[in-house]
């Protein structure tokens, strides 16, 4: 399969503090991959290294054979983001905000199918501010899925949602998945890695501890369960910098 995510060697320091240690993974087409590790592991520092919105120190990073930093122009159209903390408008209307960021791109989606999937459709005539917090989460789905991207990255997708609309939400998504799309993802839903991800990378203090399968990970691991599996790997970092 065409390789869509591809990083080498990342590095990338705060002073003395090195948040990724000489992380290389990969992620082909139409796969899903988690990237996991608590709180302070360096997925954030990672994610934003591969999105070129931070520079490392050192390592090469490409999306679609193309650099986050040179080609920004090129990716725009091709990679949605979906990060926990988004900042919107509070005063907007639900399909004020679809639209605006629809007018960005050249081919989007159609945000009212988008929002009747993901279970808001209801919503488009609301203020953003009189959302729930799981509305908001999947309206935040929705607008990394309008620019109809070839990847997307999803930080803790289903944060605030119910059961069954964690569900919904993976469906969807594995949807997406058969048609093409690319997904890295960040969970601390170990069910949620499980029912999603093709393949997983577990960071433990910048470096990479395990890459592999779901399945892999459990049986290189002492436990029998994927979710202590997890834990084993990564020791639950007692100092965790959480805005790493």
């Amino acid at each position: 399969m065409k390789e869509v995510i591809k990083v080498e060697q990342l590095t990338k320091s705060y002073g003395n503090f090195i948040a990724v240690d000489n992380v290389s993974l990969s992620v082909s087409r139409g796969m899903v991959f988690g990237l996991l590790g608590a709180n302070g592991a360096g997925k954030s520092t990672t994610i934003e290294c591969i999105l070129g919105t931070k520079n490392p120190d050192s390592g090469q990073v490409s999306i679609l054979e193309l650099n986050p930093k040179a080609d920004r122009k090129s990716l725009f159209e091709k990679v949605g983001v979906q990060f926990q903390e988004m900042n919107y408008q509070e005063q907007i209307k639900v399909s004020e905000l679809c639209e605006v960021t629809a007018s960005l791109y050249q081919n989007p989606l159609n945000y009212i199918e988008l929002l009747m999937e993901f279970g808001i459709g209801d919503k488009h005539k609301s203020l953003v501010k009189d959302l729930s917090g799981g509305q908001r989460q999947r309206l935040f789905i929705v607008l990394a899925l309008i620019p109809n991207p070839e990847v997307v990255f999803l930080d803790e997708l289903t944060t605030g949602l119910d059961a069954k609309a964690r569900r919904d939400v993976w469906k969807t998504l594995m949807r997406l998945k058969e048609k093409g799309l690319t997904i890295l993802l960040t969970s601390h839903f170990m069910d949620e890695v499980e029912a999603l991800c093709d393949r997983i990378c577990i960071l433990k203090k910048g470096r990479i501890v395990f890459e592999g399968t779901v399945l892999e990970a459990v049986t290189s691991s002492p436990c029998d369960k994927f979710e202590d599996a997890y834990l084993w790997y990564t020791d639950e970092e007692e100092e965790a910098n959480e805005n790493l």
